[in-house]
């Protein structure tokens, strides 16, 4: 018989989620995936100028940060025929080069690295092992005896103090943590150094968007005017001090976060055969455009399909297509006038609540009823994993040379086979690997904005089509991203000069949604099919698959009723409504 394991809420991810799977023999044989979280933002910017929509969708994370704002700009840009001057594009491609480095290396220290790093066990480590480890794998400056052995006394008075801060409430001590103390002690001491790093990328946001999180965009540009001499501008000094940041992000990456990766992958060789799931679909819209956003052809990031594993053949992603479905015959919202199991394509999708669920607290889910708030997109009927995992396939598929080399060179290192790719251990190296590519190119976009302003080109913004009386009666537009945690897209229809209708399918919609119509799994739900669990009281493996995709509900659930209406109530366990 099987028994059911409920991890409410999976933490170290932005948003709620809940994860429930049946484990029998010790091998879990299904699992269902919901968001408990109610959002709003798709209603809120209904009958809004659509150039002020960005700020708005931007605040679905304060995690993503400037990828919505993207996305939103591009979507009117795309709805009224605007381009945006190459200066702009490359500000643009540099501040999201510098949310990636920010969020892959927070995301493998702070939010997924002590899924496999035993904190507690690095107290046992020898600092000079540690030291010599560390030496061997890395020129990273901080890599002493000494600093290693200050390392381990911190996390000592941790240990001993029975208070652990941070680092409370960790599967220490699991069967399945298998690394060296030492491994842990430099893992834990990059740990440390990696809060510090992650404060100083993010003002190349400041810069050029005045603030972070949630820097200023602008409909055809970007905010940011470029005047080398002035001391309120962009000028010379502050563009230089965004090439500092740019290349200390980079070598962080290349001499701690990567070195760091492989010497940990080396030991959980085992899970590049756990969580690949059944499906095997993978889809990137395409990102980073070095000849504008109408010209897929030179995006740095390819666009593409990949169906059942097959990497022979890549499919095209029409980026303004109609294959794109979303259902929610699993959700709590108002099933579609066309019936309980139809799908809507985003200009036509509708947010509107209807609670079915149980009230709190519960012990598990009625999976025979719909039970998340997040709904269930679906490319030409098919369940797609997006995210790191998804462009690195796709782009090695693709035949990418740049791509191709840096993946084969990963797998030599760890001396596993290309099929490793899909499962856990693929998922959290590609992240790791598609970081080290988009430092570099990052350096790139800001060469190319340096020649073009040594070249007398300070164009930063596009007036054009941006006043309404120039715009068409009703239009609609789609902008597309590579978040990192995979395809993005912002639908909107205009009507009047304002925002007719909004929508976002985000990563964690593809990644994280209920059952289809068809009962067919999504990517959560479907990679945790065949994981073996040691105990059920400390579902380690569960944890380390799901945080392998970068969970981030606050951006899957977005409604909102935007006349205050009383929706729902919640009480915690005091009785004290909240």
């Amino acid at each position: 018989m099987a028994n059911r394991i409920v991890v409410d809420p999976v933490t170290r991810i932005e948003g709620h989620l809940r994860i429930e799977v049946e484990v029998k023999d010790g091998v879990i044989t299904d699992a269902f995936s919901s968001s408990p979280m109610v959002r709003g933002l798709e209603n809120i910017v209904k009958g809004r100028d659509p150039r002020d929509v960005w700020a708005f969708v931007q605040r679905a994370c304060g995690v993503c940060t400037t990828i919505h704002a993207l996305a939103s700009v591009r979507s009117v840009e795309d709805a009224l025929g605007i381009a945006v001057p190459p200066n702009a594009e490359m500000v643009r491609n540099i501040m999201e080069g510098a949310l990636y480095m920010h969020d892959h290396t927070v995301h493998f220290y702070h939010l997924h690295a002590l899924d496999w790093v035993d904190v507690v066990n690095a107290i046992k480590a020898d600092p000079a092992k540690t030291s010599e480890l560390a030496q061997s794998i890395s020129p990273w400056p901080k890599s002493s005896v000494g600093y290693f052995t200050d390392v381990k006394k911190k996390i000592t008075r941790f240990v001993e103090s029975g208070q652990l801060g941070i680092f409370a409430n960790g599967y220490w001590g699991h069967p399945q943590m298998k690394l060296p103390a030492e491994v842990n002690l430099m893992a834990v001491a990059h740990y440390l150094e990696a809060l510090e790093w992650q404060k100083e990328i993010v003002k190349v946001h400041t810069i050029f968007g005045g603030k972070n999180p949630h820097p200023n965009y602008l409909v055809g540009g970007m905010a940011c005017a470029i005047n080398t001499e002035d001391p309120g501008g962009l000028n010379a000094e502050r563009l230089a001090y965004v090439g500092k940041l740019l290349e200390e992000g980079k070598q962080f990456i290349e001499q701690v976060y990567i070195p760091d990766l492989l010497a940990i992958a080396s030991f959980y060789k085992d899970w590049g055969k756990v969580g690949k799931g059944s499906f095997g679909n993978y889809m990137s819209y395409g990102d980073f455009p070095t000849n504008g956003y109408n010209d897929p052809a030179g995006f740095k990031f390819p666009d593409g399909a990949i169906l059942n594993f097959d990497l022979s053949k890549v499919h095209e992603v029409d980026r303004r297509n109609n294959d794109i479905e979303e259902f929610v015959n699993n959700s709590w919202y108002e099933s579609y006038a066309e019936g309980a199991n139809s799908g809507k394509h985003p200009w036509e999708g509708e947010t509107n609540i209807k609670y079915t669920g149980p009230q709190p607290p519960y012990d598990q889910l009625n999976v025979n009823e719909p039970y998340s708030f997040i709904k269930t997109p679906r490319w030409k009927g098919h369940p797609m994993e997006v995210g790191p995992l998804s462009r690195m396939l796709v782009g090695y598929a693709r035949g990418n040379k740049e791509i191709q080399e840096i993946v084969n060179a990963s797998l030599a290192k760890l001396d596993v086979p290309v099929e490793a790719l899909f499962s856990t251990l693929g998922r959290t190296a590609a992240r790791g690997i598609e970081t080290q590519l988009v430092a570099n190119w990052t350096m790139e976009f800001y060469d190319t904005l340096i020649n073009n302003i040594k070249n007398g080109d300070t164009r930063m913004a596009d007036s054009n089509m941006r006043e309404p009386e120039r715009w068409p009666a009703e239009t609609k537009g789609v902008g597309h991203c590579e978040a990192p945690r995979g395809a993005l897209a912002h639908w909107i229809r205009i009507k009047d000069q304002k925002t007719e209708n909004y929508q976002l399918v985000v990563p964690s919609t593809w990644n994280a949604s209920p059952r289809d119509p068809k009962g067919q799994r999504s990517a959560y739900e479907s990679t945790l099919i065949g994981t073996p669990v040691a105990d059920p009281e400390l579902p380690l493996e569960i944890i380390r698959t799901i945080h392998s995709f970068d969970p981030c509900i606050a951006c899957a659930v977005h409604l909102y009723d935007e006349h205050g209406k009383h929706i729902s109530q919640v009480s915690n366990v005091s009785g004290c409504d909240i």
